[in-house]
């Protein structure tokens, strides 16, 4: 994964605000979440499938499929977007289900 870009899409310093409470503002705490790595030397965060983007104003939501910590997930991310940068993240990380399990066939997406 190339993070070499990464301050040319989202605010620099301490202006990027993460609501994560795992995780602290600024773009150095946001390179380091995208690069972590598990054990196994996997990336312990990866998008597969993207199912959705929406936008409004400043505001962009992606609906993400991918996993977390291996686990396949629902990746929801909201983005505030300021004089072209990302300046602000909100996230939303469920595990998936065994398909087996579903009550209906509705699924996440």
């Amino acid at each position: 994964r190339d993070l070499s870009q990464l301050s040319h899409f989202v605010a620099g310093g301490e202006r990027y605000v993460e609501h994560n409470p795992d995780r602290s503002d600024g773009l150095d705490s946001l390179r380091d979440a995208l690069d972590e790595r598990l054990p196994a030397g996997q990336s312990a965060l990866e998008y597969d499938q993207c199912h959705r983007i929406l936008a409004e104003g400043c505001f962009v939501l992606s609906a993400c499929e991918g996993s977390y910590r291996t686990l396949l997930s629902a990746l929801y991310d909201l983005f505030r977007v300021e004089k072209g940068e990302i300046a602000e993240h909100w996230d939303s990380i469920e595990a998936i289900p065994p398909r087996s399990t579903w009550k209906n066939e509705n699924g996440k997406f």
